[in-house]
């Protein structure tokens, strides 16, 4: 069930390459990173965000598609007539 709950998760994101994205990822200790970029690759494990410049010191970040099933990692794409949150699906 994981498995194709992570295939899922990858299909999801697969049409939002290229879209700007806002993530929220738990940092530990009751610390929560937000951070702004555009969804740029996907690969079988993970997917990649290039984070705008001016406001982060990492140019890109990855995550893997279980940091959004277990609610580690919350994903917003945001498109010009709305937002789209990507969740689970559970």
């Amino acid at each position: 069930m994981a498995n194709s709950s992570l295939t899922a998760i990858k299909r999801n994101l697969d049409h939002y390459i290229g879209e700007k994205i806002m993530l929220k990822a738990n940092g530990g200790r009751k610390k929560t990173i937000e951070r702004t970029g555009v969804l740029e690759e996907t690969y079988p494990s993970v997917f990649i965000v290039k984070l705008d410049e001016d406001n982060n010191s990492f140019k890109r970040v990855s995550y893997s598609y279980a940091d959004i099933l277990t609610a580690s990692v919350e994903l917003t794409i945001c498109k010009d007539d709305g937002q789209v949150k990507i969740t689970s699906g559970i």
